[in-house]
């Protein structure tokens, strides 16, 4: 049963850590765009970023889909966690 609970947290250590990145470059862009917006500061390159456009590396028809099913094993396994803790 121990070893049962290990692999859930490291399933969820896991997810957590490679899906952070991704979240805080599309939160981060998302939010200084939005700021920049109103001083009339074209920052086009943010929204690039935001949808997962990097240049070199294009990964926009993935991007969204990765942060989204990344996103959502970390929220079930997180509350399943927790369900059985309490």
């Amino acid at each position: 049963m121990k070893k049962i609970k290990t692999k859930k947290r490291n399933l969820h250590r896991t997810t957590a850590v490679i899906s952070s990145i991704p979240l805080l470059i599309t939160i981060i862009s998302g939010t200084i765009y939005s700021f920049l917006q109103p001083l009339e500061v074209d920052a086009f390159w943010l929204i690039k970023w935001h949808t997962g456009d990097f240049g070199i590396i294009n990964l926009q028809p993935f991007y969204s889909i990765f942060l989204g099913i990344t996103s959502i094993i970390s929220v079930i396994s997180g509350i399943r966690l927790l369900r059985e803790n309490y």
